[in-house]
């Protein structure tokens, strides 16, 4: 799915490293840049792609995904907003399905820089009874950053609810995710933990007190992603498992072998904006490859 994106025909050409391109019914910004592949779907300003020059994509997206209007993407970074989970309808919030701007964009050696815009409008009063205006940024280069601001009057949960592609999800564990969580599998019933999370089945937890940065250990796929979190409260991390990956239709029946979600969240704590002071959330990924074994062996 990933190599198709960047060889679909070219719709516009915005600048030397950006175009818009068709993504099934949906128009989509594509870069190609030195240092870097990207993609990000207008409709909820979804980054699809992140893939640093030389490297493996980072971000998976299921090969069954639909490419809709109305309809959410499986896979990449899906902003949740202003409701994370089933709180209202549709689950996740309305932000990830509404049609976004492109208001902005830069470019330099390094990498590219993308604002994308949604503004309330009657679908989504109808939705939620505020007014606001949402702005996503995206700086694109060797490393990944994600700023979502909110201006208006209101509270609002919200998640980055980011999909990364690991080789294994037997070999997966992932640190730094503190010591107390929320068991949505369990129904909600608050555990304690050592901060690392392996895969064994479904997993679907918050972590209320986790670390600034969450290190997705991919062992068979011999490199480390590194999960900044800033502006969050609140760390989930999510794999379907067998049952609930088959049962799924826009997700292969071994799509949870190969990915895994740590997603950067205002959930226990909601977003608070008032006037002219934004409520944020952002987060970086960088990639580290891990050292080769015969690396750590002296002589």
């Amino acid at each position: 799915m990933q190599d198709k994106l960047f060889s679909l025909p070219v719709v516009t050409q915005i600048s030397p490293y950006l175009t818009q391109r068709q993504i099934g019914e949906l128009p989509a910004i594509v870069v190609s840049h030195p240092k870097v592949r990207a993609a990000i779907t207008l409709q909820g300003a979804h980054l699809i792609a992140w893939q640093p020059s030389g490297e493996k994509p980072v971000l998976w997206l299921s090969d069954k995904s639909l490419f809709a209007p109305g309809k959410a993407i499986r896979g990449g970074v899906p902003i949740c907003w202003p409701w994370f989970g089933p709180a209202g309808e549709p689950a996740h919030g309305f932000a990830r399905v509404q049609p976004w701007k492109l208001t902005a964009h830069d470019e330099n050696e390094d990498g590219v820089m993308l604002t994308l815009v949604l503004e309330s409008n009657p679908q989504t009063l109808k939705l939620w009874p505020h007014e606001f205006t949402l702005i996503a940024r995206f700086r694109l280069g060797q490393h990944c950053e994600i700023e979502l601001e909110a201006y208006g009057d209101f509270e609002a949960t919200a998640a980055l609810h980011s999909y990364f592609t690991v080789s294994d999800i037997n070999g997966v564990e992932v640190s730094g995710l503190g010591n107390s969580y929320i068991d949505k599998v369990n129904n909600g019933e608050v555990a304690s933990s050592d901060g690392k999370q392996r895969y064994p089945g479904r997993i679907d937890r918050i972590f209320t007190a986790a670390e600034d940065c969450s290190v997705i250990n991919d062992t068979a796929g011999e490199r480390q992603i590194e999960v900044y979190h800033h502006h969050h409260s609140d760390v989930v991390t999510w794999n379907p498992g067998v049952e609930l990956s088959c049962s799924m239709t826009d997700m292969a029946n071994e799509g949870y072998k190969t990915m895994v979600c740590v997603e950067t969240a205002r959930i226990s704590k909601p977003l608070c904006s008032a006037g002219e002071k934004p409520a944020r959330l952002a987060t970086t990924f960088r990639l580290k490859k891990k050292a080769a074994a015969s690396d750590n062996v002296n002589g």
